[in-house]
């Protein structure tokens, strides 16, 4: 529950209003991670604040988020600078079923920020390439100004068996790519319902319909889709209550969950 220290080795600017922070974890600390875990970020003197690791598995002693200033907090974080330091509790919760997923197609659906928490099992899929098969990822923005990680896209659609699609609800006069919601990416891809995994990260209302689309178009089961869920986590050790989500607590059961485990859940108004 003691935040370690970690000295911040890199800020980056993604968009207008999300950057990336990049941490080095000292010995007091924590690097090791799997996909889709978060940790809880303490700024001294502001507050302590969620934020999944978007960072690669693969490489020791770095911790890795991309952060949307949203709040005091994050306007806080988004202000330091390399050498500057940040307390680190976790990393908490569970993990993208990346071992499940060997041998297996896996589909990564993301809307906006959602890409982040989702990128560590790009890169643990591409460290791991042989244990995977194709590699499908769809991501939506709002508009163009709001794509993320666009070196990384380039690079995804250069590797075997990848594809990395984009798209936007609005472009503007400069944009050449695909305008549409998230699930129009679908018709660009080819999916094999028994071998496909499908992980899924953004706003609840785009998981709801991103799984009606795969579970009902594409016949790909529940139990082989996985979504994390976003709530206000305080302790991050189910104690608080402040995530709690109907039976669950999102900080120690998820924040990743099985569809078929939430489904029922996710029809009920303001839960």
């Amino acid at each position: 529950m003691e935040p370690a220290p970690c000295r911040v080795l890199h800020v980056g600017r993604e968009t207008h209003d999300t950057f990336t922070l990049t941490l080095e974890v000292t010995p007091e600390g924590r690097a090791e991670f799997a996909p889709g875990q978060f940790s809880m970020l303490y700024v001294f003197g502001v507050g302590e604040l969620p934020i999944s690791i978007s960072g690669d598995p693969g490489v020791p002693g770095r911790l890795t988020y991309t952060v949307r200033v949203v709040g005091r907090a994050t306007e806080a974080l988004a202000r330091l600078r390399a050498g500057d330091w940040v307390g680190v509790r976790g990393p908490f919760g569970s993990a993208w079923p990346v071992e499940a997923a060997r041998g297996m197609d896996v589909l990564i659906v993301a809307g906006g920020i959602g890409i982040a928490p989702l990128r560590s099992v790009v890169y643990h899929a591409l460290r791991n390439r042989d244990a995977y098969g194709r590699l499908i990822i769809l991501h939506g923005a709002r508009s163009p100004k709001d794509l993320l990680y666009r070196a990384d896209f380039r690079h995804w659609n250069r590797q075997a068996e990848t594809r990395a699609l984009t798209t936007v609800d609005h472009g503007d006069m400069r944009w050449r790519g695909r305008v549409g919601v998230v699930t129009t990416l679908f018709r660009y891809v080819r999916l094999v319902p028994e071998r496909t995994i499908a992980m899924l990260c953004g706003p609840e209302i785009m998981m709801r319909y991103v799984c009606a689309e795969i579970c009902g178009n594409h016949r790909i089961p529940p139990s082989q889709i996985f979504l994390t869920m976003e709530r206000n986590m305080k302790c991050a050790a189910g104690f608080c209550g402040h995530c709690q989500f109907g039976p669950y607590f999102i900080c120690k059961d998820g924040p990743v969950f099985s569809y078929e485990k939430v489904k029922p859940l996710l029809g009920i108004h303001e839960l």
